[in-house]
């Protein structure tokens, strides 16, 4: 396979992960938002348990793991590294990311019935993950520096 064909390839798969994370990150905190209003214990608390374990560990993690590589290795092979704009993208995905593992620890905070954070709360961070998204796809099409 040629290298510009193996790179699009690469690309392609890129967005994919990049469009399964981005669903599992918008998704999951309004999860929590009903799972905060939910009773602790009751059939409902159980099942958002359920729903956001598995949302987590069978799409959003895998897609942020796929996302990571193939965007370094684009970087790399396209890049070389260099870029404002891709410096600028690369710091949105890793406050993505950290809140990522705040979303991690949400998880395991509802899992254990020990969550103390308010359906407001949650509210207010599922936008954050939008916003980022936001300021990454206008870094990556328009370029502005």
């Amino acid at each position: 396979m040629r290298a510009q064909a193996m790179y699009e390839w690469i690309k392609a798969f890129h967005v994919m992960a990049v469009i399964s994370w981005m669903a599992g990150m918008l998704y999951l905190p309004r999860l929590m938002v009903y799972h905060a209003e939910a009773q602790t214990g009751s059939i409902q608390s159980e099942t958002f348990k359920i729903m956001e374990r598995r949302l987590l560990k069978g799409i959003i993690n895998p897609a942020m793991i796929a996302t990571w590589v193939l965007g370094l290795y684009l970087a790399w092979s396209a890049f070389g590294f260099k870029g404002g704009w891709l410096h600028g993208k690369l710091l949105l995905v890793f406050i993505l990311s950290g809140i990522h593992g705040m979303l991690v620890k949400h998880v395991r905070n509802f899992a254990n019935d020990s969550n103390v954070k308010s359906p407001r709360y949650f509210r207010i961070l599922n936008e954050i993950p939008a916003l980022l998204m936001v300021g990454i796809v206008i870094l990556v099409i328009v370029k502005p520096f």
